[in-house]
């Protein structure tokens, strides 16, 4: 392979700087990518353009890639099934029936149970961060306001449960894109190399156990504690001064008029995509099974060596026909009608596929230019592989902040630290763990970040007071992660 030197950094550096700069990650990759083939074909603007051209083309050349950016197109297609149907709707009355039977039980705290309520909502529907804020902040804003608990503490809880539980529960668009990124840097078995690489993934991990212990205690600390004093005193649920982000203005599939409400019709599909996953990641990996002691190993290489894009989309196409199936059978929908909504839902992923397209075109080039080994050499000299974790957090962390976009600070970030992680011996799991742990937070604290915006529009909250009561939990649990990936980071390598 050509060395490419200092030149492989250029552009990386470039879709970083646009995207701090403009806030458009779809332009930063766009011509971060375009830099890259302008370099390899020698500074020759035509030829590079167009090779830039056929990179996004070859994209699809990636069984991996293209069964990736077709499940996240369908995930669209199943998400509006469940609204549509009334699956969504019927899973709301079926909430706010069950709080009403165990509001009448005087020995349960009403205050502290909704609060636990929203919070294991907001993890359960991991299969999509938007829908997962929407549905907690709409659902649970008029019992938070009976129980006199601030708009703020909701917008915080719809928040801190959507994206790290999606990240923590990969088996939707999130594990997909990530495996994705992973299948583009050379690693063979993606899914093995996530699911080990969750268990260092603190940043969601105690932001959500953070969510519990400041329900269960009541020990809330900084402008949270100063807004729940207020809410306490004088039953205001917002600042004197605040600006609401209604969540009326969210455009949102209605349930089809006049059909019963039922909550099994978004339980079943969701459940069949969770339950099928590990089914098909053993169908496509039985084949690769060598030395076994038994079935249980059998079983568990068989998982292990399956294919996680193979196994996500087997499962959404499964999850979606058995939708198809319910509606049908129920008559809420008829063929021609699903066909539309399929169509649909497809149209509405569209951004994210595109997303995904770019992602994966400057990950390529980034390995054609070797752009991970170049820094990992230069680097090698003072950056330790002991600090490589805790270096790749903060940074991850910068730029998700930045940009407001934890999935382009994936697709900058991978190309350049599992190469790093590679060339300098450190742990390959720690490594992928701090780069999505830091793109989570970066995230999680930006105020341009769309589910920040979703959880205060659905919340009714201020949007800059969520911010503002949010940060210091957010701060706190970054501050203990990147401590944790110093120390571990000497202890693992």
């Amino acid at each position: 392979m050509h060395d490419y030197g200092i030149l492989s950094i250029l552009p990386p550096i470039l879709a970083i700087i646009l995207a701090l700069k403009t806030k458009q990650v779809y332009v930063s990759l766009i011509f971060g990518t375009w830099l890259g083939w302008v370099i390899i074909n020698g500074w020759n603007v035509a030829t590079g353009t167009f090779a830039t051209i056929d990179a996004l083309v070859n994209v699809f050349k990636s069984p991996g890639n293209t069964r990736t950016i077709m499940f996240s197109a369908l995930v669209g297609a199943l998400l509006l099934f469940i609204q549509y149907s009334g699956g969504v709707d019927g899973f709301m009355i079926s909430i706010s029936r069950f709080i009403k039977r165990v509001e009448s039980k005087q020995n349960i705290k009403s205050r502290k149970f909704v609060q636990l309520l929203a919070m294991a909502t907001g993890v359960l529907l991991f299969v999509e961060t938007s829908i997962s804020a929407l549905t907690v902040g709409t659902l649970y804003r008029p019992l938070f306001d009976k129980l006199k608990i601030p708009r703020e503490k909701l917008a915080y809880i719809a928040d801190s449960t959507s994206a790290p539980s999606s990240i923590l529960i990969p088996f939707n668009a999130w594990g997909a894109f990530i495996m994705g990124l992973l299948l583009t840097q050379g690693i063979k078995n993606p899914m093995m190399v996530l699911g080990n690489a969750m268990i260092y993934d603190f940043y969601p991990i105690l932001t959500i156990l953070l969510v519990f212990f400041i329900i269960v205690s009541k020990k809330d600390f900084g402008a949270m504690a100063k807004a729940e004093k207020r809410t306490r005193d004088t039953g205001k649920l917002l600042n004197d001064n605040a600006h609401p982000l209604v969540s009326d203005t969210i455009t949102s599939l209605e349930s089809k008029p006049d059909i019963k409400l039922r909550a099994y019709n978004m339980y079943i599909p969701i459940l069949t995509m969770v339950m099928m996953m590990p089914v098909y990641l053993f169908y496509t990996g039985y084949g690769a099974v060598e030395n076994t002691t038994g079935w249980v190993d059998y079983v568990i290489q068989a998982i292990g060596s399956g294919s996680g894009s193979s196994a996500v989309l087997y499962s959404v196409i499964t999850s979606i026909l058995v939708a198809m199936f319910l509606y049908r059978s129920q008559k809420i929908m008829k063929t021609k009608e699903m066909i539309e909504l399929t169509l649909k839902g497809i149209s509405e992923m569209m951004p994210l596929a595109l997303l995904m397209l770019l992602a994966f075109s400057i990950s390529d080039v980034s390995n054609k230019l070797g752009t991970g080994v170049y820094v990992a050499a230069q680097t090698k000299a003072w950056l330790s592989p002991q600090l490589l974790p805790f270096i790749l957090f903060v940074i991850s962390a910068f730029i998700a902040f930045s940009t407001g976009t934890s999935w382009g600070t994936f697709a900058i970030m991978m190309a350049i630290s599992i190469p790093m992680a590679h060339a300098q011996g450190a742990n390959l799991y720690l490594v992928v763990a701090a780069t999505i742990g830091g793109g989570v937070f970066g995230d999680h604290c930006s105020p341009i970040s769309d589910t920040t915006i979703i959880s205060s529009m659905a919340s009714a909250s201020d949007h800059i007071d969520h911010v503002r009561t949010q940060l210091p939990y957010a701060l706190f649990i970054g501050g203990i992660t990147a401590v944790l990936y110093l120390i571990l980071g000497y202890i693992m390598h």
